[in-house]
């Protein structure tokens, strides 16, 4: 099967429809679907419900589609980057699932793995646990959380082969895997796309089992959040 796309509109097409829920991988500017989300945001699909740790910052990452006000709904662990972001919380404008950095990434993997729900005790006894079930194991007291299974998945990865095994880079590692297998379809974007066989089996992170379409998303800019450098000492 031909996974490989000339390009992020190519491999979106067919696959977005307003309201629908969407998993995306990235940790603040770092392993974000720039180009799958730069396709979203020109395709006008709107109400989305946006699982991803996450909301980018300012016009840059998931910023562009806030912006655009074509999500509806962000279920993330961290917000707190995005001015934008926090406007429209405190106005009303976008509902808010604030969930557990651990327990979000755990939602996401369960969901990929099959697995409707499952019990942490993270977040007992706090708002994250209002309405939700609570049980008994050995004396401590669980709750009960959702797998996430989406409509769509869109990830970043270093390198990929043509058949869509893929390999991430460090820290771009983060929220991209189990993003990618909690959804139904997965489109992910690459630096660079070898043949088949030029990969080391035992270096790769995602099995092509789980990416059903692959674009070449390079070149990118390596944009960083926050830069901090050392004083210059006075002469």
């Amino acid at each position: 099967m031909q996974k490989v796309y000339a390009s992020a509109e190519a491999a979106l097409d067919g696959l977005l429809f307003d309201g629908m829920l969407i998993c995306a991988g990235g940790f603040g500017l770092c392993g974000l679907p720039e180009r799958l989300i730069e396709a979203l945001q020109a395709s006008g699909v709107k109400d989305l419900t946006v699982a991803s740790n996450n909301a980018g910052i300012d016009n840059e990452g998931l910023g562009k589609l806030l912006r655009s006000r074509q999500i509806k709904k962000m279920i993330s662990s961290y917000v707190g980057e995005n001015k934008e972001f926090e406007r429209q919380y405190l106005s009303g404008e976008l509902e808010v699932e604030f969930c557990p950095q651990g327990t979000l990434a755990e939602r996401c993997r369960a969901g990929g793995a099959g697995i409707p729900g499952f019990y942490t005790r993270t977040g007992v006894g706090t708002l994250v646990a209002e309405g939700k079930e609570h049980k008994e194991f050995d004396g401590e007291t669980y709750i009960l959380e959702r797998g996430i299974r989406a409509d769509l998945s869109i990830i970043k990865g270093w390198k990929a082969d043509t058949s869509g095994n893929l390999i991430f880079r460090k820290t771009a590692r983060n929220f991209n895997a189990p993003m990618a297998t909690a959804g139904k379809v997965c489109v992910a974007e690459v630096e660079e796309i070898v043949p088949v066989g030029s990969l080391d089996p035992d270096s790769i992170h995602l099995p092509s089992i789980y990416v059903n379409r692959l674009i070449l998303g390079a070149p990118y800019e390596k944009k960083i959040e926050f830069r901090t450098v050392r004083e210059r000492e006075a002469a």
